[in-house]
């Protein structure tokens, strides 16, 4: 539905033109009235409108200071068609009316078929200007995206390779750079390590720099979902990051480079940016980390591959102090921050693949607590520092040892599990589960349910059912009892799932089963009688 002013100092045109427009066109426009210039210039300002009608001869603001007001105030998309509406019949009027592009100049009395011709050729002119505009939009989009492509290309390759350093400059736009300009680069973890969507990450950003005195050149997510800011002065993205900290978006961390002038130093800048970023991962209370701070040398270590095999096979054992000072070691804790990030990196990598991945391949993935933290702690990227994932690091590692503690116990004392089974011997009719038996043994429920599984052969819930079939099996034969007493007398809810249950185990039914066992035993001892 078009939105419409008509501006007019009489009521009975303004109503008038009003109530003819809704009968030829129902549903086709909103339509607002203003009594003079000055009130339709504060409407249009509270809700723009895309067609304003108006009369010339107004007192204070007349229909053409009106027009001229709004085309200098407002952004040519923004500007509404204007049809104007005199009793004269005058030049000058009709000069002011083609200077600012008006779409019709109707006489009055208002003749409705002109009036309505002109609303039909102002609706073909918004559509057209639509059209248009959607054209434009998608055009920039593309060549924003070209834009933006060129530079994740340029910033994936190892080397600023220039061969073609205008078609990179012309792709990228850089003649239009202020400089010098700085590069930043941003991400955004929250307190419990997730991420959040890139693309909003993106515009809030963007929304938070807009207030702030600085140029913002480039603005998009590199390849590693990162988002890269290219401005000037570098002042600005500090000033961001002092806002962040106001909107209590604490979660967000920053590189930044040094300044730069030319298309070579662009590269280095985003490179620089890029390892200010993973090096802020190092320390917990600096989240925004210039380059100039990180320092040129960085410790890289001999690959322990020793130490973490013997850290592997110390899991489940008594050593859970020397497993932490075994951690300390290979990861140089007390040398933080001089550790190069990629050693780091390479270490993490190499216990969640050849300790915790061994451990669970061996020992199964029962403990769904320990699994969860094992899966976070595949990677440091779900952290927000260094120290968050070390913390979480070894809290796994302790749960681990616990867990294969227990497991290694459990296989190698089954006494324990021989009670759980007599147990459930003579308790087989009560509401049984894995939790109250484990319980009653004082066995962890993950490790209960692998030896149970050791010891017995087959998992709990399989067992007892068996259990309580067998129990159901005698006491058929017992007597004439009716199903759902049998049933409920073996720990089942009702005779539905008690006679589903033996069906699955034994082939047949209940009722089946009575039959068939005593007739084959009636046949047994006619048999007998007979040879007496």
């Amino acid at each position: 539905m078009r939105k419409m002013i008509i501006v007019d100092d009489e009521k009975n045109i303004r109503l008038g033109l009003k109530t003819m427009i809704e009968r030829e066109f129902p549903e086709s426009y909103e339509i607002r009235t203003a009594i003079h210039g000055e009130d339709a210039l504060t409407q249009f300002h509270n809700e723009r409108a895309e067609i304003m009608i108006t009369d010339i001869r107004m007192p204070g603001i007349d229909g053409i200071e009106l027009i001229k007001r709004l085309t200098s105030e407002t952004d040519a998309e923004q500007k509404p068609i204007f049809i104007i509406l005199s009793g004269y019949d005058d030049f000058a009027y009709a000069k002011a009316a083609i200077e600012y592009q008006v779409k019709d100049y109707l006489l009055k009395p208002i003749r409705r078929d002109e009036l309505f011709e002109s609303l039909r050729k102002s609706e073909s002119t918004l559509q057209r200007q639509a059209e248009f505009a959607e054209r434009v939009a998608v055009s920039d989009t593309y060549r924003e995206q070209l834009r933006i492509n060129a530079f994740k290309e340029w910033f994936r390759q190892d080397e600023p390779l220039l061969e073609s350093k205008g078609d990179l400059e012309t792709k990228v736009g850089f003649e239009q750079f202020t400089k010098p300009f700085t590069v930043a680069v941003l991400s955004y973890k929250s307190e419990s390590g997730d991420s959040m969507n890139k693309e909003e990450f993106k515009l809030l950003v963007e929304k938070m720099l807009q207030p702030m005195e600085g140029v913002l050149n480039a603005s998009f997510l590199d390849n590693e979902s990162q988002l890269v800011l290219i401005g000037s002065p570098a002042f600005q993205f500090v000033e961001l990051f002092r806002q962040a900290g106001v909107k209590e978006l604490d979660g967000l961390r920053m590189g930044i480079s040094s300044e730069g002038t030319e298309l070579e130093e662009l590269y280095y800048c985003y490179k620089q940016a890029s390892e200010a970023l993973q090096y802020s991962f190092i320390y917990s209370n600096c989240r925004l980390l210039r380059h100039e701070d990180i320092g040129e040398k960085r410790q890289y270590y001999p690959v322990p591959d020793e130490e973490i095999r013997k850290l592997g096979n110390m899991l489940g054992t008594d050593r859970e102090r020397e497993v932490q000072e075994l951690l300390k070691q290979v990861f140089h804790t007390e040398d933080i921050p001089d550790v190069d990030i990629r050693y780091l990196r390479l270490i993490g990598k190499m216990i969640n693949e050849q300790v915790l991945d061994e451990v669970f391949r061996i020992y199964g993935e029962e403990s769904i607590e320990v699994l969860k933290l094992y899966r976070k702690v595949g990677s440091m990227d779900n952290f927000r520092s260094f120290h968050d994932y070390y913390r979480s690091l070894e809290l796994l590692l302790s749960s681990v040892n616990d867990y294969v503690r227990g497991i290694r116990s459990a296989y190698s004392q089954h006494s324990d599990i021989k009670t759980a089974v007599s147990y459930m011997e003579e308790n087989y009719f009560r509401p049984l589960n894995m939790a109250v038996v484990s319980n009653h043994v004082g066995l962890n429920y993950s490790y209960f349910s692998e030896a149970f599984k050791a010891h017995t052969g087959e998992n709990f819930v399989g067992f007892l059912k068996k259990l309580r079939i067998r129990k159901g099996k005698e006491l058929l034969l017992e007597g004439n009892q009716k199903m759902q007493e049998i049933g409920s007398a073996v720990g089942f809810e009702n005779s539905k799932q008690f006679s589903r249950v033996f069906k699955e185990l034994e082939g047949i039914s209940p009722q089946e089963y009575r039959i068939k066992v005593r007739s084959d035993e009636g046949q047994s001892k006619e048999a007998v009688d007979h040879q007496v």
